[in-house]
């Protein structure tokens, strides 16, 4: 990705993840990665850990999240950070869009592109 790319979501693909979970890679080099997620009410994201530091902003909806054992309920303006190889999951209570970002890139990611 050279440093001039424009990217519009609506001309992303948006990736399906899980059942009512999909994602669009809104953006990335190898220091830093930019994710959109529309979650549908009542999906999750199963508990997990990965070795990037990650912050969500609450676009829209209203989540369940489930970070090192300590439930926070986040909703629209919202904002959180997850420290590297801390377990963390989530439940959507509402439908919105979380945007996520991830320090270094998500190599994963990419192979399931």
């Amino acid at each position: 990705m050279n440093s001039a790319n424009t990217l519009l979501g609506n001309e992303i693909e948006w990736e399906d993840v899980s059942e009512g979970v999909r994602r669009q890679i809104m953006g990335y080099d190898e220091k830093i990665m930019t994710v959109k997620v529309e979650f549908q009410a009542g999906a999750i994201g199963n508990l997990h850990a990965h070795p990037h530091s990650q912050t969500t902003y609450v676009a829209s909806g209203t989540y369940r999240f489930d970070i090192d054992s300590e439930i926070k309920i986040v909703k629209a303006g919202d904002g959180l950070y997850i420290a590297p190889n801390v377990i963390h999951g989530v439940i959507c209570l509402k439908s919105g869009i979380l945007i996520d970002s991830f320090s270094p890139v998500r190599e994963d990611f990419l192979k399931q592109q």
